[in-house]
């Protein structure tokens, strides 16, 4: 893995520009957020590789000796989305093959090229033929196929909560094979009345308008304490508006992934106008060339609107006011996701708090979108099973075997 990291560093600039073309982000982007997060995954993981180990068990029998093993689970499938295409499949890979696995990963067919140049750095970085295997298909026969095969012993996928249902009920008609599931999100982020603004709007901004707002974590649901309102929110159209459009060096904002994707974001743009929210920027298409979509904020956004409780996946804010900190935790938990949360707030003790109360895998602090390889990333409720990255991504990857057996045949003869 650490060959195929050098070799992944090396040729960043052409990867990054055919995940441009690929999936529409900038090129910038793709090569300094996507392939370094990517190159750091790998690099972490390499050092698990020889640090799986198992634990010496003290018995109630003192004559009794137990230990236990973490073995690979084997042959293992991957189901990967369109958008992160190169980071989703490193989050797949490295802690598998540093468990010891072997993988057959299906890219989205909406963004098959970087895992197929992933390919020819695996074979050059040396990996043994039949370790990695990549197909490009579609998810009713390729996909399904992977969740029904009975030699596969395990399914990572992270996409939509209905396809997610879809590889648990494979999974129960085949192999009972085990799912880990990272699936989709309305991740709620605090301002607290006593948040440095600009320092908030900044993590707003990127929780929100990161990757187009394609991002299954996004903080599309901005609860602030009415106190100070109105004046984040000109902040936040400030950051917004100054967002620069195209894959080009320097640009913040592609087009969305397809016109499907693009007809979609449009149409809940159009339910939030009809159920009253006001747009305070944006709400509509940018340019006339390309599936360009204008950053959108909404304000007056209520629990009810279907902009608040549905996943968009596109660059659409939306903003609901506050009055009590219950009032906050309350309708951050309102809902049937569970992925990813954010709080802005000076009183760190006050913070911590209020993230303990959240029902959510991850709480970020006066920040938004950290993804260091060794923390865990992993949702609650009908955002998924399993975590992956950091050591718990390791669990998903083997089985532990106990080895127990008796102590007590002693030699006397010395």
């Amino acid at each position: 893995m650490l060959k195929l990291a050098d070799l992944l560093e090396r040729d960043k600039q052409l990867i990054a520009e055919i995940e441009s073309l690929d999936n529409g982000k900038p090129v910038s982007v793709a090569r300094d957020v996507d392939i370094a997060l990517a190159i750091k995954h790998f690099r972490y993981f390499a050092g698990w590789a020889d640090k799986m180990q198992g634990k010496t068990i003290p018995c109630e029998n003192p004559d009794q000796f137990a230990l236990t093993l973490r073995e690979p689970v084997g042959v293992v499938g991957c189901i990967i989305p369109w958008n992160f295409p190169l980071l989703m499949l490193t989050w797949k890979w490295a802690p598998l093959l540093a468990a010891g696995c072997t993988c057959v990963l299906k890219s989205s067919e909406k963004t098959p090229l970087s895992a197929l140049m992933m390919c020819q750095l695996i074979k050059e970085a040396g990996f043994p033929p039949g370790v990695v295997n990549v197909l490009s298909g579609f998810g009713p026969d390729c996909g399904a196929a992977i969740a029904k095969h009975p030699d596969i012993s395990k399914v990572a996928f992270t996409g939509s909560e209905a396809v997610g249902h879809m590889i648990v009920e494979m999974s129960g008609q085949s192999n009972l094979k085990r799912v880990s599931l990272e699936l989709g999100g309305k991740s709620p982020l605090i301002i607290c009345a006593d948040a440095d603004l600009d320092k908030a709007a900044a993590v707003a901004h990127v929780g929100l308008f990161l990757n187009h707002g394609q991002c299954c974590c996004a903080s599309s649901r901005v609860l602030i304490h009415e106190s100070i309102h109105d004046a984040f929110v000109a902040k936040c159209v400030e950051k917004a508006r100054a967002q620069k459009m195209g894959t080009g060096e320097g640009m913040d904002q592609g087009p969305q992934v397809d016109k499907m994707q693009f007809d979609k974001i449009l149409k809940y743009i159009d339910h939030g106008k009809q159920e009253g929210a006001n747009c305070v920027l944006g709400g509509e298409r940018h340019g006339n060339k390309g599936y360009y979509i204008q950053p959108t904020i909404f304000t007056d956004v209520t629990e009810d609107m279907k902009i608040a409780k549905e996943e968009i996946f596109g660059p659409v804010m939306q903003v609901m006011k506050f009055k009590t900190t219950e009032e906050a935790i309350e309708q951050a938990n309102n809902t049937f996701y569970g992925l990813a949360s954010g709080i802005c707030c000076n009183d760190l003790a006050q913070a911590v708090g209020m993230a303990k109360r959240l029902q959510a895998g991850v709480v970020w602090i006066n920040c938004y979108d950290d993804f260091d390889a060794a923390v865990p990333f992993g949702g609650y409720k009908s955002s998924g099973w399993g975590r992956d990255k950091g050591e718990y991504a390791l669990e998903n990857y083997t089985e532990t075997k106990l080895i127990m057996f008796p102590v007590n045949r002693y030699d006397t003869s010395y």
